[in-house]
C-alpha cells in the first residue's frame, strides 16, 4: 500500500481507539439533593433522593452520644470547628441510624445546609479522589463510612490515616468524616496482639496500628441496652406509629421477641415493631 492508501486506514484506527475511551465524568450537582453514594468504579456520586432514616427522638438509650454528635454536626453546618467522629460498639444499637438522623435533623433546622455522602468500606482506597471532588463543592459535606474495619492483610488504613489528619493537603475544610464500627480501634484484636508478639519494637508497631482511631476527635461508645431501655424503645415506636395494643401485652410480646433473637438492641426493637405493625395492617 502507498502512503495515500495508509492515511484513511490509520485515521479509521485512530477514530476507533478514541471511541473506546470512557466518556469524561460529568461533574456532580451537589445542589440536586442532600445525599449521595460514592460509586468508585465510575468515579461518580449517585444521588439518593430519600434517605432511609428514623426520627432522632426515637433513638432511645443513647442520649449522650446523640447530643454530642448533634452538637458537633450543628457546629460544622454553621461553619465552625468540628471533629471527625467514630461511633463504635455493640451491633444494632443505632450507630448508623444516629448519623442519618442527625443529618436529617440539621437539614430540617436549616434546609440544604449539609450533604451526606456515603463511601463503602471497599472503596476507601479511592477516598483521595472523592475528597478532591468534595473540596470543590459549594456545600458542607458529611462523609460517612458504615461498618469501617480492617483485616490483617489490609493496608488501606494507611491511606485513610493520611487523609484524616497528617497528610500534606489534609482534610478539606468543608468535609467532615463520620464512621461506624464494632471495633474501637478498627483493627481485630488478634492483629494487634500479633504485632505485639512478633515485632522487633512491639510498642511502635502497635501504636502504628491503633493510631488510626486517634484521627477521630470524637469517640462515641454504644453499649448493649438493658430490658428497661429496650422496652422504652418499643414504647417510643408504638407512640410514634400510633399502634394500638395493651401495654402489658406489648411488653410481654417484646420480651419474648428479644428472647427468640437472643439479643436486645435498637435493631431488634425495630424488627419487632415492623412485625407488630404488619399484623395490624399498617405501613412503617
Amino acid at each position: 500500500m502507498t502512503d495515500p492508501d495508509l492515511k484513511p486506514v490509520l485515521q479509521r484506527i485512530a477514530d476507533a481507539l478514541e471511541s473506546l475511551q470512557p466518556a469524561a465524568p460529568t461533574p456532580p450537582d451537589l445542589a440536586s439533593t442532600d445525599a449521595f453514594v460514592w460509586q468508585a468504579q465510575g468515579a461518580r456520586l449517585q444521588p439518593v433522593p430519600a434517605v432511609a432514616h428514623v426520627d432522632l427522638a426515637l433513638l432511645v438509650g443513647i442520649d449522650g452520644a446523640r447530643d454530642t454528635l448533634l452538637d458537633n454536626t450543628r457546629r460544622f453546618a454553621n461553619g465552625h470547628a468540628a471533629n471527625n467522629a467514630l461511633l463504635w460498639g455493640a451491633r444494632g444499637m443505632g450507630k448508623s441510624s444516629l448519623v442519618k438522623a442527625v443529618h436529617a435533623t440539621i437539614n430540617h433546622e436549616a434546609p440544604g445546609s449539609l450533604v451526606l455522602v456515603e463511601i463503602h468500606r471497599e472503596d476507601i482506597p479511592t477516598l483521595p479522589q472523592l475528597l478532591t471532588i468534595l473540596a470543590a463543592a459549594p456545600r458542607r459535606c458529611i462523609l460517612f463510612c458504615d461498618d469501617l474495619s480492617f483485616d490483617t492483610a489490609d493496608t488501606s488504613y494507611k491511606s485513610l490515616k493520611a487523609v484524616l489528619e497528617g497528610g500534606l493537603e489534609g482534610r478539606p475544610e468543608n468535609v467532615l468524616f463520620y464512621a461506624t464500627s464494632n471495633r474501637r480501634h478498627l483493627m481485630p484484636r488478634d492483629m494487634i496482639e500479633n504485632e505485639r508478639s512478633t515485632a522487633i519494637t512491639p510498642s511502635e508497631s502497635v501504636e502504628e496500628k491503633v493510631s488510626l482511631s486517634d484521627r477521630f476527635g470524637l469517640w462515641l461508645g454504644f453499649h448493649a441496652c438493658n430490658q428497661a431501655e429496650f422496652l422504652s424503645m418499643i414504647d417510643g415506636y408504638v407512640r410514634q406509629l400510633d399502634l394500638k395494643i395493651d401495654p402489658d401485652q406489648l411488653h410481654a410480646e417484646a420480651i419474648e421477641w428479644s428472647m427468640t433473637r437472643g439479643a436486645r438492641s435498637g435493631r431488634v426493637a425495630w424488627q419487632f415493631i415492623q412485625d407488630l405493625a404488619g399484623r395490624q395492617g399498617k405501613k412503617v
